[in-house]
């Protein structure tokens, strides 16, 4: 890595753990820590919302996956706003209305504090494991690019986001994903200019989508009820909407 990319790396790191940490700081009670005293807005809480299903598995694999199968993975997501919709008409109210925080607060009123903490630990367990994976894949590369070794860098990751998490609660994770679907934003832009800079003189973009088309990348829609076809629209909608909705 050269001088510049060190600079950049440390700098985002540094300034998206400061400033969630200054910025939230103190939260006085449960209902600051966990709603944030009601005073984000909610363009804010919109791109954490992105951030969170955006992950650093999401950008890893998701190219790959598109060189790979083509870009019928896409169909995947045409549940993710349907399921949005159910929740913010169904689930959304009763909240409101028991002036609870959490599900697992729900289903205490509605049943008993034994489901409550059952349902919990399965989730912390799933979470567990899911925030392992999503702490490890970037881990790799971050080894790969600065020789260091996987578990010290795992621990980093990992502190430096229980820091701004613990400090601030939820307020501070909207804050600081904001700042990091600005930088995911603008790494984005960046890396598409520079393969366009990369591209072969004789080869234009246009041409790189013409030849993708003809290779079957390019197909995005797929209304086949062919149960052997890996993405359909039809599977997509259905199991997208039903893994949102969970």
């Amino acid at each position: 890595m050269t001088h510049i990319d060190w600079i950049v790396l440390s700098f985002t790191l540094l300034f998206i753990v400061i400033y969630g940490t200054l910025k939230t700081k103190g939260s006085a009670d449960v209902k600051d820590y966990i709603l944030g005293n009601n005073e984000t807005p909610w363009f804010t809480v919109g791109v954490s919302v992105m951030a969170t299903q955006a992950s650093a598995i999401t950008f890893l694999s998701t190219p790959g996956q598109a060189y790979h199968d083509g870009m019928g993975f896409v169909q995947f997501y045409f549940g993710l706003p349907l399921a949005m919709v159910v929740i913010a008409y169904t689930f959304i109210p009763i909240y409101h209305k028991l002036k609870v925080f959490t599900a697992y607060e729900y289903l205490e009123q509605r049943f008993d504090v034994k489901t409550r903490s059952l349902a919990a630990i399965l989730f912390l367990i799933q979470r567990g494991l899911g925030t392992g994976i999503t702490i490890y894949a970037p881990a790799i590369i971050l080894s790969a690019l600065l020789g260091w070794n996987l578990i010290i860098l795992n621990i980093i990751i990992g502190v430096l986001v229980i820091i701004y998490t613990v400090t601030g609660g939820t307020k501070a994770v909207n804050v600081t994903q904001k700042q990091q679907m600005f930088v995911i934003f603008s790494g984005m832009v960046i890396t598409f200019v520079i393969i366009l800079n990369q591209l072969p003189q004789h080869m234009s973009f246009y041409n790189v989508l013409k030849i993708a088309g003809a290779n079957g990348k390019m197909d995005i829609l797929d209304f086949s009820y062919n149960p052997e076809t890996r993405y359909t629209f039809w599977s997509g909608i259905t199991g997208g909407f039903f893994l949102m909705l969970s």
